[in-house]
């Protein structure tokens, strides 16, 4: 049965700062939550012109300034073809050289002590396809069944001209024809914006912002299982609407304003139990076991305990439980923590064959829930499952601390 997805979103504060959180609930769990600041929001997905500050021919990559003072990270080996707008010297036989201006978009966030990431492959998100500046194909998403991606691929051909690349998400599963032209028309309308608008801007120019985090969020949720769009702030609100007849006006009757005053939407939803979870060490299990979630520098360890559980004489049945809720779990964990790089974790050990791989294929099930990439690796013999899972977005407790500072104790709050 398909999990049945809630969009949420309202506004937390901590002290002076505001910032607008959204969570999207699974069948009225919440599986993910998502923290902007009002005042500084995330450059993810940002176009600018940018400036080549200086090249590291070792790491195959050059330091691109695309705001005083901002240093972003340009893999030369992923970006072949520099969107060049002004070469420092004409006659340079090199594809870039220290003071070229280009065109970058940002990939990847700050993380903790790495740079920001850009990209010369500009990157044009739309609910049901994508239209990138390079790599020019027409790809399916992988995770449509054939009959699907046959049918997209019938549709979408005589569409694409192989001047840029498309790529049709799994949303656009069913999706008729009049809507993907439609929506493809807007991409390369948005397209060929930013590249009319590089031709006359100075360096360091935005030239493309994208919609803020919460829409793209809720562009992420497979169509057929969004019920219900809620939020209780009237500019939210109107900020919905207004996306919503734009981009996807087939969900336009799901947006509903919450207007209960006696009870808060944060609290009637446990957003702010969620949150506070969500930055918390130790999760505990329903069973009186639990999880130690640390992140580290080089990566994030999960440890499984079996904590106030007694299960008697029969001690492996009791950790082969244990480690399966602990799998449900830490799958969930990840998401709602938004946990990325490399991530081990420590189940409690188990005697038989058939009850770890019966472990790790339940782990992989769970995880297939995850709309980022995430890759189940394997297991050690110590039953460490080793799994990665794609850096994107900061996690949740550095989007926390971006909006109030350090959060100790529980004490996060949404008022």
């Amino acid at each position: 049965m398909e999990s049945k997805h809630q969009f949420l979103i309202t506004h937390c504060q901590r002290g002076e700062k505001r910032g607008i959180l959204s969570a999207i609930l699974e069948n009225g769990t919440v599986a993910e939550l998502f923290l902007e600041p009002e005042e500084n929001p995330s450059l993810l997905g940002n176009i600018y012109i940018g400036k080549v500050k200086n090249l590291a021919p070792q790491l195959e990559a050059a330091f691109v300034e695309v705001v005083p003072g901002m240093i972003c990270y340009y893999s030369l080996q992923e970006n072949p073809q520099p969107l060049v707008v002004s070469r420092r010297h004409q006659d340079a036989k090199k594809p870039l050289v220290e003071g070229d201006e280009i065109l970058v978009q940002v990939s990847r966030e700050a993380l903790k002590t790495k740079f920001p990431a850009v990209t010369s492959n500009l990157n044009f998100p739309g609910k049901y396809l994508v239209l990138t500046s390079q790599h020019a194909s027409l790809g399916i998403s992988a995770k449509l069944p054939q009959p699907e991606r046959h049918r997209l691929r019938e549709l979408l051909a005589p569409l694409w001209d192989g001047s840029f690349g498309l790529i049709a998400r799994t949303n656009a599963a069913g999706v008729k024809a009049e809507l993907l032209e439609a929506e493809l028309a807007r991409l390369k309308e948005t397209y060929a914006k930013v590249m009319e608008k590089a031709k006359t801007r100075t360096c360091f120019s935005l030239l493309s912002c994208p919609e803020p985090s919460f829409l793209s969020a809720l562009r992420q949720i497979p169509k057929d299982n969004l019920s219900e769009i809620l939020t209780d702030e009237q500019k939210l609100y109107d900020d919905l609407q207004v996306y919503l007849k734009a981009s996807q006006p087939e969900d336009l009757e799901k947006l509903k304003l919450y207007q209960d005053r006696l009870q808060p939407l944060s609290k009637c939803y446990s957003l702010e139990k969620a949150l506070e979870e969500g930055l918390r060490e130790r999760v505990w299990l329903k069973s009186g076991g639990y999880l130690v979630i640390q992140p580290t520098e080089a990566l994030t360890v999960v440890d499984v305990n079996t904590g106030k559980f007694e299960g008697g004489k029969k001690k492996q049945q009791t950790f082969r439980k244990i480690n399966q809720e602990a799998a449900r779990e830490a799958a969930r964990q990840l998401r709602l923590r938004n946990l990325s790089g490399i991530i081990l974790i420590d189940f409690i050990d188990m005697e038989k064959r058939e009850d770890r791989q019966e472990l790790m294929e339940f782990l992989a099930q769970e995880l297939k829930r995850d709309p980022v990439k995430t890759v189940l690796v394997d297991m050690t013999k110590l039953n460490l499952v080793e799994l990665t899972r794609k850096k994107v977005r900061k996690s949740l407790a550095e989007q926390w601390e971006d909006l109030a500072g350090s959060c100790k104790n529980g004490d996060c709050l949404l008022k």
